[in-house]
Order: structure tokens, then C-alpha cells, then sequence
């Protein structure tokens, strides 16, 4: 299936049981709510899929992986509301890959800011490149890596996040996310595809029932993420009304 339009593609392809999902979007792989909204509702209907045992997340073109949120649209926000709104796609994705029946394994080409951070920390196994470079550049707009900071801290911990985040001008190589963690395995980049493909077969062979209840034990005391994410929303949505965040963001633009 294939949904293209302004706002980004989400594309689902199938091979045996594995489910291969490639999001993209023009500006560097960024998320505009409603693909956010998209590849959320394509995870859980994934996860109900009898026919799937693994998913393949990936994005678009050999460049960065993904930017994090939509400027475009965070500039538009007017008030509290529509700020928490936007805010809580991201927490709603990463409920849906948390609550999901599949394991999700990663597929990192390049770089990744913000939110991307938090997508890669919310599959169960990376690959990546040595491309594949981080950075938590939320306090430098004015807001802060709320919504996506549970994940995170789970997956690297809380003193490698909080280093990440209170230098948000700052890069972290893919070795030092691999070192930390957040990557599972950094192949090159001529060799990613066949690694992923090759791990993704095997993981998928395995007794479909033990793959499920691996899932859950791996995600296990996440549970008040439902409403702890949805908490972040709101108070980022406040702080990105702020002059600060307004004049950063438009320096950010230009």
C-alpha cells in the first residue's frame, strides 16, 4: 500500500512474515502530524496482523533518517490545545510501537534529530551506519525532548540522555550511540540492507507465540506510558508557544 501527498509517503511491503514500513517526507524524513497519525495507525493494524511476525521500520533515501517534528507546522500552532495536539503524535506512535505484538527492528541510514532520536529508541533492534550521527536539538527551540525522553532514557540511559540533551548544538557519532546502546549493530552502508534483510529472516523464523511474549517481557514496567507520554505533550505544547521558541524556530527556517 502506498499514501503520497504533501504531507509525506508511508509505504507497507510484505515478504514471508516480515513487514517492511518506509516513511518519507522531503524535509530530511520530518513528521508532519498527520503522516505521524499514519504510520501510527499502520503500526497497530501491523500488530493485529496474523500473517506478520516481524516489522522493518525504516524511512526514504540514502541521506538523513529522520528530523524530528515539522517546523512548518510547529510555527503554526496558535495555543495550548493545538500544541499538546501536535506534540501527542509522537506519543501515540511511540505507545503504538511499544504496545505492538511485533518486534521492530530499526533501519538507520543517516542522521537523526529529536523525534527521529526517539523513534530509533522505541524499535527493539537498530542496525545503523556509521552515517548514522545524533542529536537532541529540542532546548535549543525553546521546548525540551519531553514526550520522547521515557524512551530514551530506556534505551541508553538517563545520564547518556541527559548529555545528549543539555547539548542540543552537539552531534553524537554513531559510534557513541552504538557504544550506548541505542544502536544494536552499525553495518556500512553498502552492506546495511542485506544485514537488516538477513536478521530480519532469521528473527522471523523463529516460533511466531515466543516472539510475542518476548515483546512484552522487553517493554515490561512501561505501562503508565500511556498517560506519562500524552503528560509530555501537554507541557511541550505550552513552551513551544513561547517568544523563545517562536524567534528560534524561525532561525531555525531561515
Amino acid at each position: 500500500m502506498s499514501l503520497e501527498n504533501t504531507k509525506g509517503t508511508l509505504e507497507t511491503s510484505f515478504r514471508n512474515t516480515i513487514a517492511t514500513v518506509q516513511f518519507g517526507h522531503p524535509a530530511s524524513n520530518s513528521f508532519p502530524r498527520q503522516l505521524l497519525d499514519r504510520l501510527t495507525a499502520e503500526i497497530n493494524e501491523l500488530s493485529q496482523n496474523k500473517n506478520v511476525s516481524v516489522i522493518v521500520l525504516k524511512s526514504e533515501g540514502a541521506k538523513a533518517f529522520c528530523s524530528g517534528a515539522s517546523f512548518d507546522e510547529l510555527l503554526q500552532v496558535q495555543n495550548e490545545e493545538q500544541g499538546t495536539e501536535f506534540f501527542s503524535g509522537f506519543a501515540h506512535l511511540l505507545n503504538a510501537m511499544r504496545n505492538c505484538n511485533k518486534l521492530i527492528i530499526g533501519r538507520v541510514q543517516g542522521k537523526a534529530v529529536g523525534g527521529g532520536v526517539g523513534i530509533i529508541s522505541a524499535c527493539d533492534y537498530v542496525f545503523a551506519t556509521p552515517e548514522s550521527d545524533i542529536k537532541l536539538s529540542e532546548l535549543a527551540i525553546g521546548i525540551g525532548p519531553f514526550v520522547i525522553e521515557p524512551a530514551v532514557s530506556r534505551k541508553i540511559g538517563k545520564t547518556a540522555m541527559t548529555e545528549m540533551t543539555l547539548a542540543p548544538h552537539e552531534w553524537k557519532s554513531a559510534g557513541w550511540g552504538f557504544q550506548k546502546g541505542l544502536y544494536s549493530v552499525l553495518s556500512e552502508a553498502v552492506n546495511l540492507d542485506k544485514d537488516v534483510e538477513n536478521f530480519a529472516q532469521k528473527l522471523s523464523s523463529y516460533n511466531p507465540e515466543a516472539l510475542k511474549e518476548m515483546k512484552k517481557i522487553i517493554w515490561e514496567g512501561t505501562e503508565h506510558w500511556e498517560s506519562l507520554l500524552l503528560e509530555r505533550a501537554s507541557i511541550t505544547g505550552k513552551l513551544v508557544l513561547s517568544d523563545f521558541s517562536r524567534n528560534a524556530l524561525l532561525q531555525f527556517k531561515k
